[in-house]
């Protein structure tokens, strides 16, 4: 099992078409599979109706569970949520609430119109959290290996939080009573290809001494 999943996660990563901000990053992403998922990984907002294969949802659930974290503590939890009826139900509640985000043209469900959405939980604290972080950043880098879109959601994280009406959906993710939903991960296959947003490189600089 494990043979297999490193081989199809590798054979996702040389399949990631590369695509970089500027020509130093494209020269140093060539032929490196890693480099030119990273630069080519974009937050999608537009999906495709076609559901993801629950092979694909399993196999970057698996990449985000094995990110790096603090004394290998494992303290987090992740679900998967793949169901219309989960999905549609919420999404009514949403509806109700927000109807002018509801009247938008186009609008499916409250998760950017993604099939499948991944939620993340952990004990809200600064250490769990910058795990969490790691967790959620190998799932969507995994996703766009494999021809997945991604996008981590704030706004409908902040209605499931605020919601009473959503505390059944909450309860049904059956997450540890500890934890916490830190982040919601939209995932599905894209129906956009936007353009990179600028980074500012001047961010980064070495230490002289």
């Amino acid at each position: 099992m494990k043979k297999t999943f490193i081989a199809v996660l590798a054979a996702g990563l040389l399949a990631a078409a590369g695509c970089a901000n500027t020509p130093a990053q494209a020269q140093a992403g060539d032929g490196n599979a890693v480099i030119d998922a990273i630069m080519a990984r974009r937050s999608i907002r537009q999906y495709k109706d076609t559901p993801v294969e629950r092979e694909k949802l399993q196999l970057i659930a698996e990449c985000g569970v094995n990110a790096p974290n603090g004394m290998n503590a494992q303290a987090w939890e992740v679900r998967i949520v793949d169901s219309p009826k989960f999905i549609d139900g919420l999404t009514e509640i949403y509806k109700a609430a927000n109807p002018q985000a509801a009247s938008r043209p186009g609008f499916k469900n409250m998760f950017v119109n993604a099939p499948a959405v991944i939620a993340v939980a952990a004990p809200n604290d600064t250490y769990n959290g910058v795990n969490a972080g790691l967790l959620g950043e190998n799932i969507m880098l995994a996703a766009h290996s494999l021809g997945l879109g991604t996008c981590c959601l704030g706004g409908p994280l902040r209605f499931l939080q605020t919601s009473p009406e959503a505390a059944p959906y909450i309860e049904k993710l059956g997450f540890n009573p500890d934890y916490e939903i830190l982040y919601l991960i939209a995932v599905g296959y894209p129906d956009e290809d936007p353009a990179a947003k600028p980074r500012d490189l001047s961010k980064i600089s070495f230490v002289e001494y």
